[in-house]
């Protein structure tokens, strides 16, 4: 697995340097309030994780999964494959997900739950990557900008794979272009 990452764009030591800051940033911003978290499955599982043991609020979690994307493409079709058990109206959500790229997926998402009646809705995310954004949107709170590369571990993957390594490295070209 190793042999296929060109190399390292966010440390492992990194990560846990964005983790601490975003959560002192989230506590502060929500003092007095229960925010609803909702992770963005499959790539949201370890951030949002590790994320949350450094929040020190009352808070309540949710999954959905929704997906865009098909090997390394933006299909531009915005697909939910599990929706929310949670009820968001009048509650304060976070949307917190591994990057931001095209920014289809969160777009849509964020449409989705205001239409639903949510009084606040924030974005979250491990990584920017706003040289690929087609979709006007930005992330409230973000740990980290990548160049326009494709990048892979800490719950980013390529074909499901590469999700596993504990930091964010950029694939080889000739693994996905084969």
């Amino acid at each position: 697995m190793m042999n296929d990452i060109k190399k390292v764009s966010v440390s492992k030591e990194k990560i846990e340097e964005i983790l601490t800051r975003l959560g002192k940033e989230i506590t502060k911003d929500y003092q007095g309030r229960e925010p609803l978290f909702i992770g963005l499955l499959k790539g949201c599982n370890p951030f949002m994780v590790d994320l949350l043991k450094h929040i020190d609020l009352y808070c309540s979690l949710d999954y959905m999964d929704v997906s865009s994307y098909a090997g390394i493409k933006s299909t531009g079709n915005v697909r939910i494959n599990h929706d929310l058990n949670t009820n968001v109206e009048g509650k304060d959500i976070i949307v917190v997900d591994d990057i931001l790229d095209t920014g289809r997926t969160l777009s849509a998402v964020v449409s989705l739950l205001k239409a639903r009646g949510a009084k606040t809705v924030k974005l979250c995310v491990l990584l920017n990557k706003p040289e690929g954004r087609v979709a006007a949107i930005e992330a409230d709170y973000v740990g980290d900008l990548v160049p326009n590369e494709f990048v892979v571990g800490y719950g980013l993957d390529y074909n499901e794979k590469y999700r596993n390594l504990p930091f964010i490295g950029v694939l080889k070209e000739e693994v996905y272009s084969k």
